[in-house]
């Protein structure tokens, strides 16, 4: 049955996971990577081999509230809808199996994004069809292209993750030393994270 989440109040159905599951979260100090999980973590960053430190009792509030936060979830979503297009238009079953992996990649970051800033979204976001000449038109995609061969869907999605990486980067510089700028810096580095994966991949076709 429905049930209201403890730590953000929103309702939730009954095979939803929420804010109260997450029992710790953790950044990196040199990279600022942010996981979230139910144990305490050891060892060193994942990422870049970076000292981790647990962060405890950080209240975002409404998350929504940041340019930054608002700004990763529309990424997520518009890279969605883009792969889904380019999916539904793909001419060869390899190009197809790649674009689905890409755009269930992108879903997976939605929800990760839901899970470590409380981000919640109506499930009915992911199912809109985007208008098409509205989402090709926008800067993340101009002159990105998904018609060539799997190496370039590769390339195309490189090029994606590292615009969003340089958007928060950017952000990240832009602002005085706070939480505001700490976001930032987490989501330039989960976009980091995204361009590492992409090219551990690229290393096996």
């Amino acid at each position: 049955m429905p049930s209201t989440c403890p730590k953000c109040r929103r309702v939730l159905d009954e095979d939803e996971i929420c804010c109260s599951q997450v029992r710790y979260t953790w950044r990196c100090k040199q990279c600022s990577k942010l996981c979230t999980g139910f144990a305490i973590p050891y060892g060193r960053c994942f990422l870049c081999g970076g000292e981790l430190e647990v962060i405890e009792g950080r209240d975002l509030g409404d998350s929504m509230r940041f340019q930054a936060i608002r700004d990763a979830v529309q990424f997520e979503l518009n890279a969605f809808h883009f792969y889904k297009l380019a999916r539904d238009k793909a001419q060869s079953p390899e190009q197809r199996a790649v674009l689905e992996r890409m755009y269930e990649a992108e879903l997976d970051h939605l929800h990760e994004l839901e899970e470590k800033y409380h981000a919640h979204l109506d499930r009915n976001v992911v199912e809109l069809s985007a208008n098409e000449d509205a989402l090709l038109s926008n800067w993340l995609f101009q002159g990105i292209s998904v018609d060539g061969g799997v190496r370039e869907l590769y390339q195309a999605a490189l090029e994606m993750e590292k615009r969003t990486r340089d958007h928060f980067k950017k952000m990240a510089d832009e602002l005085p030393e706070g939480l505001e700028k700490d976001v930032c810096c987490e989501l330039a580095s989960e976009e980091e994270e995204h361009v590492a994966l992409l090219e551990g991949e690229m290393e096996q076709i």
